[in-house]
């Protein structure tokens, strides 16, 4: 195969699969540009739950680990005295509290910063 026969400055002589590679970097920076925003009905939507779930796992994780008849009689944690020894110290406890109210915090941050995105 020569090397001559290959090497042309003529496009039309060029494999397709030369052409799509050169396109495919106008083609991307013109997608770029045209944004699809959803509807507000969907990301308010989203939204609401978003700070339903944050807010409902966060009051959930802040009262587990203080509510005995749950945490103390686990039998995950019966079964492996180390980890029970470790979840039982009030100090992980309310380590584990404070990521709870962190997750609450952080569901009515993003309700009070929701701001609409419009086409």
């Amino acid at each position: 195969m020569r090397l001559d026969s290959q090497v042309s400055s003529d496009p039309s002589s060029t494999p397709s699969s030369n052409l799509d590679e050169e396109q495919a970097p106008e083609q991307t920076a013109s997608d770029e540009a045209v944004v699809t925003v959803a509807p507000v009905w969907l990301q308010r939507l989203s939204l609401f739950v978003l700070v339903l779930f944050c807010v409902y796992l966060g009051v959930l994780v802040t009262i587990l680990p203080w509510w005995s008849r749950i945490w103390d009689h686990n039998a995950l944690i019966e079964s492996r005295p180390a980890l029970a020894a470790l979840l039982h110290l009030g100090a992980v406890r309310g380590l584990i509290s404070g990521l709870g109210l962190l997750d609450i915090w952080i569901g009515i941050s993003e309700a009070i910063h929701y701001r609409d995105r419009r086409p």
